[in-house]
């Protein structure tokens, strides 16, 4: 379960984890990943990968789950089932030449393929310590469609992936207390 913060904190795994496994690339000044929402241009050198939140968008699968009860010694209460994200990801490599964007490519997609599902020691933030697990999907979309995200953030088109982040909980804030059972009444029926 996340806080308020799992978003960013979302977004600072998939950085953090891409910029270890860019540092395998060599060079005098590895590429590193970057989180950037591409409105100024993008400083190299080193050669980056951006990592642009650009959609996030409610897990229609997730919805209508049962509120959530807290478990002893924790005073009883019900909680609003959390809200299930799909967060979009654009990761666009800048810098160095085709080459080195291109196998900057090809190792931020091995990091996704191989390791798909991000669970337990591989969270940090408000996901490390619940039982959350990320699923990063290739997302396939047509060239119109990635150009259509290239036009909204007025930018040029460039090679980029698309992923997508299922389900990232967002915690409710409603809570509604409730109150033990200390006796109970049995109220016979009425015989004629």
């Amino acid at each position: 379960m996340g806080d308020f913060g799992v978003v960013a904190d979302v977004s600072t795994i998939i950085e953090d984890r891409l910029t270890t496994a860019l540092s395998g690339l060599g060079g005098d000044e590895p590429p590193i990943a970057e989180l950037n929402d591409l409105s100024d241009p993008v400083q190299t050198p080193p050669a980056k990968l951006t990592v642009f939140l650009y959609e996030v968008a409610e897990d229609p699968t997730s919805r209508n789950r049962p509120p959530v009860r807290s478990l002893p010694p924790d005073p009883p209460a019900s909680r609003k089932p959390p809200m299930a994200l799909l967060l979009r990801y654009l990761i666009t490599p800048w810098g160095g030449d085709q080459e080195t964007q291109h196998r900057m490519i090809g190792r931020a997609l091995q990091v996704f393929y191989d390791d798909a599902i991000w669970a337990g020691e591989d969270l940090s933030g408000s996901l490390a310590a619940g039982t959350d697990a990320l699923h990063f999907t290739l997302t396939p979309l047509t060239l119109d469609q990635k150009s259509w995200i290239w036009y909204a953030i007025q930018k040029p088109y460039r090679l980029s992936l698309n992923y997508e982040v299922r389900v990232v909980n967002l915690d409710s804030l409603d809570v509604v207390e409730q109150q033990l059972v200390r006796s109970r009444k049995f109220a016979g029926a009425a015989r004629p």
